[in-house]
């Protein structure tokens, strides 16, 4: 079958049957080829799971060999949650996709990303009919509260990880997340990892790694 965006697909060893996947949404000016390294480490003690890592619907703008969920290009934050919801519409089709393609039920599927990947995540799994079994987002924050809450119809539960000295999406975001979540009735963990700046060290990995396998029936 072919999505509705290029995927970079890691499927379990031949002949283990699939009954989970996860999800992955690289960062702004990436690709699912770049994210798709987390699976290196995660791959052999998820066994039944496949791991699915899109590429943007749109080129970067200051990065062409890139993708972007949404233009970062303008700092206005109205026009970046208009294209944030563009990235939505698209990613529920390609959710729809795999689960068709799989026979898979939201509660069988965990949503990650690293920063702008992150984000979508955060709001896709506010925003669904059904809660998927997990989230799990790097370095991200919520792109607006405000819009957020009102459209919030699931509390899928969600481990939030940060660097402390992330110079490009401030820590701060981590703990104003987990606020907007515990106040609107969202199971969070979150995790600030100790000198560490915008990208996914070996800590943040397992220890994502750990609370994927404490959610997905493996």
């Amino acid at each position: 079958m072919t999505f509705c965006l290029t995927t970079t697909i890691v499927k379990p060893e031949s002949g283990i049957p699939i009954k989970n996947a996860v999800i992955l949404l690289h960062g702004y000016g990436g690709d699912g080829r770049d994210i798709s390294m987390l699976t290196l480490a995660w791959k052999r003690f998820l066994p039944n799971t496949i791991f699915l890592c899109p590429d943007g619907h749109e080129k970067c703008s200051i990065n062409p060999s890139g993708f972007q969920w949404f233009d970062l290009t303008k700092d206005d934050p109205q026009y970046i949650l208009e294209e944030s919801k563009k990235a939505e519409i698209k990613l529920r089709e390609f959710i729809d996709e795999v689960k068709n393609q799989y026979d898979l039920k939201n509660s069988q599927i965990c949503l990650s990303g690293f920063s702008q990947g992150c984000m979508i995540s955060i709001n896709l799994g506010l925003i669904n009919n059904e809660n998927f079994c997990c989230i799990v987002g790097f370095s991200g924050k919520i792109i607006n509260q405000e819009d957020l809450v009102k459209k919030k119809t699931s509390s899928t539960k969600m481990l939030l990880i940060h660097g402390d000295s992330d110079e490009v999406v401030s820590p701060t975001f981590l703990l104003e997340a987990k606020d907007f979540l515990m106040r609107n009735n969202v199971e969070v963990e979150t995790k600030m990892i100790k000198d560490c700046s915008h990208h996914i060290p070996v800590e943040a990995s397992s220890y994502a790694l750990n609370y994927i396998k404490d959610n997905l029936k493996v």
